[in-house]
């Protein structure tokens, strides 16, 4: 492997690992700058330090967030004080004691566990169920779909096959990439080992093993080490990374791997719900995608009045319809105002479960939080899901919101690349970039970036204002959030296959045209209760 592959490597695995080569040293962890007050033409800040002086007089009420995502690590310092407790349920007596068909279920529930403490890390994507769905086995040379007379039936297979393929050729092309990675790393160890004479490897005396030149150690192996140490790259490390990325390669996309088998439970029959686990706290430091979000929640936690509710419905893959849908009607049923869904998939498999969930929560008053995607592309074009959009194009409830991601500097380019955008599907938009949040094993995080974390930003200002203005009603909420954010009509690059050049006006990527304000959007509910009273 060359220098300029190995650097790229190296660069991959740590964005994988959540660690930078740079961190900006402008975020400030007392207020992070999505918190901060805006600055027009300039930094798309939610102006939540505003929001107290509307807020004095009133007494919160508490509000439960339901988060749907990876299990979460609920005794982090950050965290743990604002877990929901079901206080219908007595911890570990093995009791069903509220009778809502979940055992010592505490704080939430663990949809892909089982209870004997197994656990699904790496489960099929969804266009590997589809095509197990209608008969497809082991993948040989080619796939053969069955022949529909239905053009539109036969199109829709061909999409799902395209894109598994593109998947499992990705995934490939990773798995070898992390193996050429552990051999460059064990083949610059095995020459450089003898000449430390079991000494320990650091900076210090690799510097001057190097200008001793008592060895005869190739240049560029001494750059190797460097960047091994100054990143904590051992053996474990990327015997774990190879590990991972085979595991990614060989079960997402594995048509013949039963990714229900530890839940053991019918994933095509809603009906059989006996499954999952109450522990919630488990394999955070792999599965570390809910912490972050929780955090972002819990930043806009004013009046200490939000509570988190963890349902596990994600891991490695694609999440399951089936779980997805009993996850909201649980966190409808335990008394969540709020649920944040941040993770979005290509297709559906059982998309009429979810929407029937969608609208129980519209029903029970409950507002649905989920993302844009991160493709970078309009979903009009490309849909995404869970959504709430029926065959037609026609939303089905006023509870369900949509949320990309923004970017910290308006004025040059509000819209990260990374973000799925559309006119018609996409709500709001959020700050999605350098979000400092929680990490895993009782760390913090500066750089979290995503539509996850646009999403939660939103989720957390819903809550608040469902917490400080208790009578509005979930489409209230939602319409406050898009129409009291702030415009901008930069344009920004869509480019497209037949237009790669495009650009388009920012307030034109989604249907409010705005980025979120949490001191307008606060003004906006306040407002609106003194008409009332």
């Amino acid at each position: 492997m060359g220098l300029l592959l190995f650097t790229s490597c190296i660069s991959k695995v740590l964005d994988q690992s959540g660690i930078k080569f740079h961190s900006d040293p402008k975020i400030s962890r007392s207020t992070p700058w999505h918190l901060q007050k805006r600055i027009p033409d300039s930094t798309a800040s939610i102006d939540f330090v505003d929001v107290g002086r509307f807020l004095k007089k009133i007494e919160p009420a508490t509000v439960i967030v339901a988060v749907l995502d990876t299990p979460m690590e609920i005794s982090h310092d950050s965290l743990k004080d604002h877990i929901w407790v079901n206080q219908d349920e007595i911890p570990g007596n093995q009791i069903d004691d509220d009778n809502n068909g979940y055992v010592d279920d505490i704080n939430g529930w663990n949809y892909i566990a089982n209870l004997n403490d197994d656990h699904n890390l790496y489960v099929n994507l969804e266009s590997t169920r589809i095509l197990k769905s209608i008969g497809v086995t082991r993948l040989n040379e080619s796939i053969i779909l069955p022949n529909y007379k239905d053009p539109i039936r036969a199109k829709y297979y061909q999409t799902v096959l395209a894109h598994y393929k593109e998947r499992k050729a990705n995934l490939l092309r990773l798995k070898k990439n992390y193996e050429r990675l552990d051999r460059y790393y064990y083949g610059v160890m095995e020459e450089v080992q003898p000449y430390f004479n079991d000494r320990e490897i650091t900076l210090k005396a690799i510097d001057s093993l190097e200008k001793a030149k008592s060895a005869d150690i190739d240049s560029l192996n001494f750059v190797a080490l460097r960047e091994f140490e100054k990143y904590n790259i051992n053996s474990r490390y990327v015997d774990s990374l190879r590990n991972h990325y085979t595991q990614l390669h060989d079960l997402l996309t594995d048509l013949d791997y039963n990714d229900r088998q530890i839940q053991g439970d019918d994933a095509n029959n809603l009906n059989d719900r006996t499954y999952g686990s109450p522990k919630i706290n488990v394999h955070t430091d792999l599965l570390d995608h809910a912490n972050p979000v929780a955090g972002i929640i819990l930043g806009l936690n004013h009046g200490n009045s939000i509570k988190l509710m963890s349902l596990a419905t994600s891991c490695y893959g694609d999440e399951n319809d089936k779980d997805i849908a009993l996850a909201i009607r649980y966190a409808v049923d335990n008394g969540a105002k709020v649920i944040n869904m941040s993770f979005w998939k290509h297709f559906s498999l059982h998309q009429n479960w979810v929407h029937d969930a969608i609208k129980y929560a519209a029903e029970k008053d409950v507002l649905i939080i989920s993302i844009a995607g991160n493709d970078g592309l309009n979903i009009q074009d490309f849909p995404k899901y869970p959504n709430d959009t029926d065959q037609n194009g026609r939303e089905i409830t006023d509870n369900f919101m949509l949320i990309g991601a923004s970017n910290r500097y308006v004025n040059h380019e509000p819209l990260v690349d990374f973000s799925n955008y559309g006119k018609i599907d996409v709500d709001l938009f959020a700050p999605g970039i350098d979000i400092y949040t929680a990490g895993s094993n009782n760390t913090m995080i500066e750089d979290f970036d995503g539509t996850s974390a646009a999403a939660p930003i939103v989720s957390g200002v819903a809550a608040l204002i469902r917490s400080y203005y208790p009578s509005l009603t979930a489409p209230e909420v939602k319409h406050i959030l898009m129409e009291s954010g702030v415009t901008y009509t930069v344009k920004v690059p869509t480019p497209t296959e037949t237009d790669p050049e495009k650009t388009t006006p920012f307030n034109e990527l989604s249907k409010s045209g705005k980025i979120l304000n949490a001191h307008n959007a606060i003004k906006m509910a306040d407002r609106l209760m003194s008409t009332r009273q």
